[in-house]
């Protein structure tokens, strides 16, 4: 959790304006606060747990219990896998993807970087930069041995707290050879390791070795890894996995943000500060009073969607149903608020994300390809 770093309006302003991005993924969530001046002030990050909803109601309220009395929300950014069901709740003036929110930190924070390497809870990204813009970049969403839950795994099947895992893995002398390409033979290799009598600080700067092998032979496929380069991601914490990169890409170039965990919500609220902070010129030209007065154009600022706090204690009700537009059968979430659907989320496209199914503009087509889920069977669909 990070440290606030003013809690203070600035001179001359008597509430404190702030812009809020959040960042909901699969296995955490995380909230980002700055101010006008792009600054960061607060963050808050928690797990999901597998509920979504209940993790940003307590991020919210976990924001609000730490927000100073005079201060306000102007506008709200959303990136992640559940980025529409979090704009729909919170209310999200700006909804962008991963890749787009972490760049946009990253030219922030780290003007310099070439490369971000990113990995979360159960994916991982390379992105390539070019000038502060993206060159290219690939994702991996499909095997675990290169990501974090990974590393909780093995944490907790040793016994020893994730947030230790990287300083024990700082003590290793002689770390031994882990494969890395899948998280079953990864762990048997493990257990080998330990059955034969290896310092356990050694296994687990091997297995850091091996997942960093493991992102740069998949993610980072055919692709040169540029200096510098920025690593972020919850797993970014861990020193044993930042030393390993070190190692493995043979460079001491990569760089660890202040707040490597919250970098997307932090590109999501400068995104949100950029689309809803006060502005000039355009439809707000000077008028004649402001020349007669040797004034500039008067400061815009757009009306936010924040749903404000209160969401927090609101009474969200999820329901699945099967969606049968493809043969992927994906199962999908319908969230709702009184009665009424506000949003869905889950399928691996994003053909729910953009309105809820129960929303007219969903149009019958869309509503006829969905069958509720029931324990496994699949009902005739009807046309």
């Amino acid at each position: 959790m990070c440290a606030v770093r003013d809690q203070s309006p600035p001179p001359g302003e008597t509430v404190m304006n702030l812009y809020l991005g959040i960042d909901i993924g699969s296995v955490t969530i995380k909230l980002a606060l700055i101010d006008r001046a792009g600054h960061f002030v607060d963050s808050v990050y928690r797990r999901t747990q597998g509920q979504p909803v209940q993790a940003l109601q307590q991020g919210l309220a976990e924001l609000r219990a730490r927000l100073p009395g005079k201060a306000a929300i102007r506008g709200v950014g959303t990136t992640g896998s559940a980025r529409y069901l979090a704009a729909a709740i919170a209310g999200g003036d700006v909804v962008k993807n991963e890749i787009t929110s972490q760049v946009v930190a990253t030219a922030r924070t780290v003007p310099a970087a070439r490369t971000i390497v990113e990995i979360g809870g159960q994916d991982s990204k390379l992105v390539l930069l070019e000038d502060g813009t993206v060159a290219d970049f690939s994702m991996n969403t499909v095997c675990a041995a290169g990501t974090g839950s990974f590393l909780d795994h093995q944490a907790a099947r040793l016994g020893i707290a994730i947030e230790d895992l990287g300083a024990r893995a700082l003590r290793s002398r002689h770390p031994v050879r882990i494969t890395g390409k899948c998280t079953v033979f990864a762990e048997s290799d493990m257990i080998s390791k330990q059955q034969m009598g290896h310092p356990l600080e050694d296994i687990l700067y091997g297995l850091c070795l091996a997942l960093a092998r493991n992102y740069l032979a998949n993610v980072g496929l055919g692709r040169e890894i540029r200096t510098p380069a920025v690593f972020q991601g919850g797993v970014a914490f861990n020193q044993g996995m930042v030393r390993a990169f070190k190692e493995v890409l043979g460079t001491g170039e990569v760089m660890v943000p202040p707040h490597p965990e919250a970098m997307g919500a932090i590109g999501a609220a400068l995104l949100a500060l950029e689309e809803m902070g006060p502005r000039t010129g355009g439809a707000h030209e000077c008028g004649p009073r402001d020349r007669a007065a040797g004034g500039r154009p008067p400061a815009v600022e757009a009306r936010t969607a924040f749903a404000g706090f209160a969401v927090s204690e609101a009474l969200y009700t999820t329901t699945p149903f099967e969606c049968r537009a493809c043969p992927n059968l994906c199962e999908v979430a319908r969230v709702s608020l009184d009665g009424r659907v506000i949003a869905t989320c889950g399928g691996r496209c994003d053909l729910w994300e953009h309105a809820p199914a129960g929303d007219p503009a969903a149009g019958p087509a869309r509503r006829r390809k969905e069958v509720p889920a029931s324990g496994g069977r699949r009902r005739r669909q009807r046309e």
